[in-house]
């Protein structure tokens, strides 16, 4: 900890230990402050930058300030700015929180020669859920799984979000890329077929794999909707193109797997009835287990891919909302300051 001692011009920066947590569409703080010694430094002087820091030691540009000039980059465009709580303060505020916008973010503060830094984690509430495509099985290699997460409203899972689920009861015996390039899978009941029956429960770890020529199935993290899922209520059982036909007359798209997993997990959407979803799968969400709904386990039942054109089913909608601010009620969270990283 700095001892007040030094006289060459040293800043020292505090940010949030742990970690702030907000949701999608939600608006956040990121917590940074700073002093240098001696203190009558003039503050148009001081320089402040935000990046964002990838397990891969990627730097990606968020924001920068120097005096009264400011400049966010990228997706961070009219999204980020400086809280401007005092002097002292280089925290930001993040609003309509995207899936993309949860990591790791550096807080660089530079008087003239002299900087420090410190980190904030940034995470979002939300779902994690395993996902492989119609083909199949072990048929995506790391690009493809990143998209295909996309393509359902999600982004691949990163490993902590993955552990989560694990303690939160998430069983899954095949194993899936993970966002920083590493194939996992989690255990809750260990089992033979999964890795021997006694090896203890936990988030098996094969390791970074190769990103091009392995294939895996994926694992994929979705967060807060901006809209609600249903279940269409029809007379009559369709088929696929039916189905997404029945939810554009209703005002509202076919759920995607993502919007479905989200709904269950934070809308608490219970239904016991199979329906068709975006990628023509048959799914159905359970919060409250009961007889001849799927097993005792809350979760989204799979049914897997029948044939689209002469299989019928219903169908999960989804209807994003019109009035933004309604629901995204802005939620920004801080955390008491600590000593994050040296002094200079």
């Amino acid at each position: 900890m700095f001892n007040g001692k030094d006289d060459t011009g040293a800043v020292i920066v505090q940010t949030a230990p742990g970690k702030v947590v907000t949701h999608r569409g939600g608006t956040i703080t990121l917590p940074c402050r700073y002093h240098h010694e001696p203190e009558d430094i003039d503050p148009n002087r001081i320089r402040i930058k935000w990046t964002k820091v990838s397990d891969a030691f990627q730097f990606e540009d968020v924001f920068v300030a120097l005096g009264r000039q400011q400049k966010a980059f990228g997706s961070y465009q009219e999204r980020v700015s400086l809280e401007q709580a005092g002097p002292g303060d280089a925290s930001v505020i993040i609003h309509n929180i995207t899936l993309e916008d949860y990591g790791r973010y550096e807080c660089e503060v530079t008087n003239d020669m002299e900087d420090d830094t410190g980190f904030v984690n940034l995470d979002l509430e939300g779902v994690v859920f395993p996902y492989y495509p119609p083909s199949g099985r072990y048929k995506l290699n790391y690009h493809q799984a990143e998209e295909v997460c996309r393509e359902q409203d999600a982004i691949l899972a990163s490993h902590p979000q993955l552990h989560k689920a694990w303690l939160e009861g998430l069983d899954w015996c095949n194993a899936g890329w993970l966002e920083d390039g590493s194939v996992q899978y989690p255990i809750s009941h260990p089992r033979d077929q999964c890795g021997r029956k006694d090896s203890p429960p936990g988030v098996r770890n094969y390791g970074y794999r190769h990103k091009d020529d392995e294939r895996y199935d994926a694992f994929c993290f979705t967060s807060n909707l901006n809209g609600r899922v249903y279940f269409l209520k029809r007379f009559k059982k369709v088929n696929y193109l039916e189905a997404v036909k029945a939810c554009q007359r209703d005002g509202a798209f076919i759920a995607k797997v993502g919007q479905l997993y989200a709904a269950w997990k934070i809308q608490l959407l219970d239904r016991c009835e199979a329906g068709w979803v975006e990628d023509g799968s048959i799914r159905y969400p359970i919060v409250n287990p009961r007889a001849r709904c799927g097993g005792p386990d809350p979760g989204v039942r799979n049914l897997g891919f029948p044939d689209k054109k002469f299989r019928l089913y219903g169908v999960y909608c989804f209807r994003k909302n019109t009035d933004i601010q309604s629901t995204q009620t802005p939620t920004e969270t801080t955390s008491k300051m600590a000593n994050s990283t040296r002094s200079i």
